[in-house]
């Protein structure tokens, strides 16, 4: 049985809500296998993050060498990646190996707030975003690297997705899950036009590893050979039945993971 292989490479959460545990969650969940490249180990649970210890370069670029020398690697996710050195070594991998179907979730900040990328790595990012298949900011994120304001309606979303084409990704998907409303809306921007995905906005505050968890759907379906606009497609109802049965796991007392296998338990 030859089942596909899929790369997260991002900071671990030792929570396991977010970052690669919620990536290999996922991962698993849609019938893929699961590899990862640690960037950073966090201390944190649901109430925050508490500590970061950040993996040197070259030992990222060693966790790469190994995964990438010896899996057929169909898709790649990139989360927290945290300083510029590191991302300059994944950008430089990626790059070398020829990578296909790279997801990058532009990781800024935890969902409890606390920064995860320094300020002086923004740039080093968006040399990032030239590489990948897919960005997926939030509006937060997307504002920060186009340099604006935070999008307060579609059209500004689409805007600023625009501009992150122009850097060089591939495509966006500039995510409104922030924002009001009774929907929460994402734009996948393409060059040749953009589609809306709509979903009813679900009331709960446990949405813990929700962007580390749709960027790595949307690279699991990239690597069972999906379109994007079906991975897209596919990853937004998977998050969505995520959210609307966390409620069930009742894990620790802040706010909590979505459930990842909520299929089977």
């Amino acid at each position: 049985m030859s089942v596909p292989v899929a790369v997260t490479i991002a900071g671990s959460d030792s929570g396991g809500g977010a970052g690669i545990q919620a990536d290999l969650k996922t991962f698993s969940a849609l019938g893929v296998y699961g590899a990862c490249v640690i960037t950073a180990l966090t201390a944190q649970n649901t109430k925050g993050v508490f500590a970061i210890h950040e993996v040197p370069a070259d030992f990222v670029a060693a966790q790469m060498d190994a995964v990438f020398s010896d899996f057929d690697v169909a898709a790649v996710k990139i989360g927290m990646v945290g300083n510029a050195a590191a991302i300059g070594v994944v950008t430089g991998e990626l790059q070398s190996r020829r990578a296909r179907n790279v997801v990058l979730d532009t990781v800024m900040a935890a969902s409890s707030g606390e920064p995860l990328l320094r300020p002086d790595a923004i740039g080093a990012l968006r040399e990032l975003i030239a590489l990948a298949s897919l960005v997926t900011p939030n509006l937060a994120e997307a504002a920060a690297l186009v340099g604006e304001q935070a999008a307060h309606n579609e059209d500004e979303m689409y805007s600023q997705a625009l501009k992150l084409l122009d850097i060089g990704a591939g495509a966006v998907l500039i995510k409104g899950g922030h924002a009001g409303g009774l929907e929460s809306v994402d734009l996948l921007v393409e060059r040749g036009g953009a589609t809306r995905f709509a979903m009813p906005r679900i009331e709960t505050r446990n949405t813990h590893g929700t962007g580390c968890t749709l960027a790595s759907a949307i690279a699991a379906c990239l690597a069972k050979d999906l379109s994007l606009g079906d991975a897209v497609r596919a990853a937004k109802t998977y998050i969505s039945a995520a959210i609307a049965a966390a409620d069930r796991l009742q894990i620790g007392s802040g706010p909590g993971p979505v459930h990842h296998f909520h299929e089977w338990w």
